[in-house]
């Protein structure tokens, strides 16, 4: 039989092995090895979530800049709250992207 003749795929109609996961080297892991990757991973995934906050913030300092600047459309109260997060985002945003740098030394 060849993977062309009907007898020879499996009952969906695709040769035998198709769509199958194949583990393409990888192997055998140890408790250790596994528990480096993970954590290796999950560090990978920290930085990228706190890189994405230093974004955030920045845009949230660019917003709340825009909010101070508008003038009597918005209430007093918040212009002036605004215009102190305008102040003070960015500063935070760059002490996160000064103490994400040390972490990749």
């Amino acid at each position: 039989m060849t993977p062309s003749d009907p007898e020879a795929r499996d009952p969906t109609g695709h040769p035998p092995g198709a769509g199958e996961v194949v583990d393409i080297g990888r192997g055998m892991e140890s408790g250790a090895q596994r528990i480096r990757r993970l954590q290796s991973e999950a560090h990978r995934l920290a930085q990228e979530q706190l890189e994405g906050f230093a974004r955030d913030l920045e845009t949230m300092a660019q917003r709340a800049a825009d909010i101070a600047a508008g003038g009597e459309a918005y209430p007093v109260g918040a212009r002036e709250l605004a215009s102190r997060l305008a102040e003070d985002l960015p500063q935070k945003a760059q002490l996160l992207t000064v103490i994400l740098s040390r972490e990749d030394s």
